[in-house]
């Protein structure tokens, strides 16, 4: 055999190369789709009956409980066009109600409860509601639409009102039966309502359309007083007065006047002094582990902080449970300071808000004042706290000495809402 010449080996060397690179190729393409990066899916929320662990004390997440579909006309004018006024035309409607989102005594929907909520809410009726907060217009609003031929017409905003109940799932200590506990999410004493809405629709209708029963547009109709002279009466082209918008526009005003009052009465009641019936021994809430615990405030327009157990605390550091209540479970009681003599509270002004700052004030019959104690398993003095009145969980944003007490919609989620109660 005679040896391969220089030209003939770099031949084959680099037919082999363009071999090996064509097979590298086939096998890449050949690689399934599974072969990719896979993405990391959001965690479940809990399931009444699952089990969690102490970090989960201090959080909760919410269930529907209720909902209730409602179409609901937000804008609305009656209109007639003749035969010289068909095409398109700019109409001002009137409002018929205005809608706003909200979750509870959140008027704003702000937080990660109000969020998961109405996210709950969207699968449970299966529409996309919104999920932040929002509200349709408050103020006349323009429409325009093209009309092809003369009648009597309604014109229209209108969107599905979406209302109900939710309840909270907890964190608690669970009898598992024969002297044993466990920990699983339970139903917490919390609950509330929602309303939310869905996508804004237009549009235009007669008396004479056949349109789908419980529906925006036959809502829409059902104002157009079809069953009245004025619908087939000769009229010019423009607005009609519609008796029945009118009355439902009074109808919502007065219902959202009523609310109003209410409301603004509530928050200036002055909550009369609570006779306390206090449990004999004093407890610290500390920081699992460490050395920082609640501190009630000297000054009252300061509030509940994180601090160190010294000489000179006080009994700032030192808190009963006073007024206390069982039930399935779950501790209900006030929080009385042995240091200033107040009880914890969240401040009625900022009650609302997400994050809203712990503080003290003359201990009254308030529910401001009462708070929900989930427990850890006998052995353990791990709990989370959670305010009767807002629903929201104590914690705090950071571990550091004068760092405020807070309320969080769902918790923290990193277990910084879950605290010790050590007697002293």
């Amino acid at each position: 055999m005679r040896p391969m010449n220089s030209f003939s080996r770099i031949r084959r060397t680099l037919l082999a190369c363009a071999a090996s690179a064509a097979a590298a190729t086939v096998g890449l393409a050949a690689l399934p789709a599974s072969a990719a990066p896979a993405t990391s899916a959001a965690p479940a929320a809990p399931k009444l009956g699952d089990t969690c662990t102490p970090a989960d004390l201090g959080t909760r997440h919410p269930y529907i409980k209720s909902a209730e579909v409602i179409p609901t006309i937000t804008q609305f004018k009656g209109w007639y066009v003749t035969e010289g006024s068909t095409g398109s035309q700019t109409v001002s409607t009137n409002v018929q109600e205005s809608i706003s989102v909200s979750v509870g005594l959140n008027a704003r929907a702000q937080g990660s409860f109000a969020v998961e909520a109405l996210g709950m809410v969207g699968g449970t009726v299966g529409l996309n509601v919104q999920v932040n907060y929002t509200r349709t217009s408050s103020t006349s609003k323009s429409i325009s639409w093209n009309f092809r031929q003369p009648g009597y017409y309604g014109l229209y905003e209108g969107t599905k009102k979406v209302t109900g109940t939710y309840g909270s799932l907890n964190c608690n200590r669970t009898d598992l039966g024969g002297g044993s506990y466990g920990l699983k999410w339970t139903e917490g004493p919390d609950t509330g309502s929602y309303t939310t809405f869905t996508t804004l629709e237009e549009g235009a209708v007669r008396c004479e359309d056949k349109v789908p029963a419980n529906s925006i547009m036959r809502k829409a109709q059902d104002l157009l007083d079809c069953g009245s002279p004025t619908a087939t009466a000769k009229h010019p082209a423009g607005p009609v007065s519609s008796a029945k918008a009118d009355q439902l526009k009074h109808d919502a005003d007065k219902a959202a006047g009523s609310a109003k009052a209410a409301q603004s009465m509530k928050a200036t009641q002055v909550a009369p002094r609570a006779a306390l019936d206090c449990q004999p021994g004093a407890y610290k809430i500390d920081v699992p582990g460490k050395p920082l615990n609640w501190s009630a405030p000297l000054l009252a327009n300061d509030g509940i902080r994180l601090r160190q157990s010294t000489f000179f605390s006080a009994h700032l550091d030192n808190w009963r449970l006073c007024n206390v209540t069982e039930h399935n479970g779950v501790i209900e009681a006030s929080l009385w300071n042995w240091g200033n003599g107040g009880c914890a509270t969240i401040p009625a002004n900022i009650a609302n808000q997400e994050q809203a700052y712990l503080t003290t004030a003359t201990c009254g019959e308030d529910d401001l004042q009462r708070f929900y104690i989930y427990r850890d398993v006998p052995g353990s003095s791990k709990i989370g706290i959670q305010n009767k009145y807002t629903g929201s969980m104590m914690g705090h944003d950071r571990y550091a000495d004068g760092e405020l007490i807070r309320q969080y919609s769902s918790g923290r989620q990193d277990g910084t809402g879950t605290y010790t109660l050590t007697g002293v």
